[in-house]
């Protein structure tokens, strides 16, 4: 008997270079359409949650459903701000970058509410385990942002003294830890820090971030099996933006499924938020939050966004998307939708929104004058952290560091 040959699926994207955009695939849900269960539910009785789309603001920008959060105004302004301060930052330092002034750059642009919102429902001495484009974590705490263009320029003043790639912070007083290249690793780490925090009687909790490209690797699921069984008071975000470097998001698995269906596979409390919706930002993160706090254990929450711009730096979307996706990306943009909001509220204005983006635009060049004045940039950063590389790599240095660094300054 003759049987049918077997066939490989590799999956594709539904619109390469040249060809209109196609969002068929991300099945939307209305704005105030999705539950909203009591934070300590049961996994197993929120099992929608994880295929739907947990939406406040609709198409006029009211914030509509159970979801709608009651939250200050000022800090709805906070966080518009933020985002604006993120997008400004970003745009100069990606021009920085082409500038040759530092080697490398991250951007979150159209990403920009999902940190900054999460940060802002958080508590002090709550940690989080960043992946790249959570630049809201830092700047919704206030972070001086000469600073963070220490660390870009890898120059003087960098505290991390150029071992670490640009955007690739660390600020311990913010509850930022240390970004790693390998970044699946930081949603594992951040689970065991939940667990420890459990295990010595704390009260924090821990937030961890991975993108959808990282979920393919092993570190994701064995986070979500420890953060399971364990009951750990984290949160796991997953950033869904369409795509990794330069794969849609469905070779990572997404294909007929959700990212935040894993989670409930796993027994996890899982929910699937528009990630442009400022205001579901926040009630779905105050949610996850209060469920950590309150010994509910672990939730996923699968963020669906777009990333706007390149992977990097080093990246050319053109190449394997359509140049105009973003316009057509069905969830709008994260800063207009909240603007809209504020205006319908009578709290904001289309004159104060430009006022504010020429300042936010002036501080950030103000910061980048400060931070090249005191450091300088690339190019005069080399020979000054050459001088201290043999520094703090252990304790007490051995004497075959102490024999290079003798070499190496006899050959300066």
């Amino acid at each position: 008997m003759r049987q049918t040959p077997l066939h490989l699926r590799v999956p594709e994207p539904p619109a390469r270079p040249g060809a209109p955009s196609d969002f068929s695939y991300l099945h939307l849900q209305p704005a105030g359409a999705a539950a909203r269960p009591d934070p300590l539910a049961e996994p197993n009785t929120m099992l929608a949650l994880s295929q739907g789309l947990i939406r406040v603001l609709d198409d006029d920008g009211q914030a509509i459903g159970p979801w709608a959060p009651t939250i200050d105004t000022s800090q709805l302004i906070h966080g518009l701000k933020t985002m604006m301060l993120i997008r400004a930052f970003d745009a100069r330092m990606f021009h920085a970058q082409r500038q040759k002034k530092l080697t490398f750059y991250i951007q979150s642009y159209g990403e920009e509410a999902i940190s900054t919102a999460q940060t802002m429902m958080l508590q002090n001495g709550d940690m989080q385990f960043p992946s790249y484009r959570q630049l809201g974590i830092l700047l919704a705490q206030g972070m001086p942002i000469s600073d963070l263009m220490c660390q870009l320029y890898s120059n003087s003043c960098d505290p991390l003294k150029g071992r670490q790639l640009p955007a690739l912070y660390s600020y311990k007083d913010y509850g930022f830890y240390s970004i790693s290249g390998n970044l699946a690793t930081r949603f594992l780490i951040g689970v065991g820090w939940a667990m420890a925090s459990a295990i010595k009687g704390d009260t924090k909790i821990a937030s961890s971030w991975i993108g959808d490209g990282a979920t393919a690797e092993g570190d994701f699921q064995t986070a979500l099996t420890f953060a399971q069984v364990y009951n750990a008071p984290v949160i796991l975000n997953v950033v869904n933006n369409q795509w990794a470097i330069s794969t849609f998001q469905a070779i990572a698995g997404g294909a007929g499924n959700t990212f935040a269906a894993r989670g409930a596979g796993t027994g996890i409390a899982s929910l699937r938020v528009d990630g442009n919706d400022f205001l579901a930002c926040l009630a779905a993160s105050q949610w996850a939050a209060q469920r950590a706090r309150q010994n509910g254990g672990p939730t996923l929450i699968e963020w669906v966004t777009y990333r706007a711009g390149p992977h990097s730096s080093s990246d050319d979307p053109s190449k394997y998307r359509p140049a105009d996706e973003w316009q057509h990306f069905p969830l709008g943009c994260p800063i207009a939708r909240l603007k809209q909001h504020l205006i319908g509220l009578g709290i904001w204005s289309e004159d104060q929104h430009s006022a504010y983006q020429s300042e936010v635009e002036q501080q950030v060049l103000e910061a980048q004058k400060k931070a090249e004045s005191i450091g300088g940039t690339m190019q005069e950063a080399h020979r000054s952290h050459a001088n201290h590389m043999f520094d703090d790599v252990y304790f007490e240095k051995p004497w075959h560091l102490q024999q290079q660094e003798q070499q190496f300054k006899e050959g300066l």
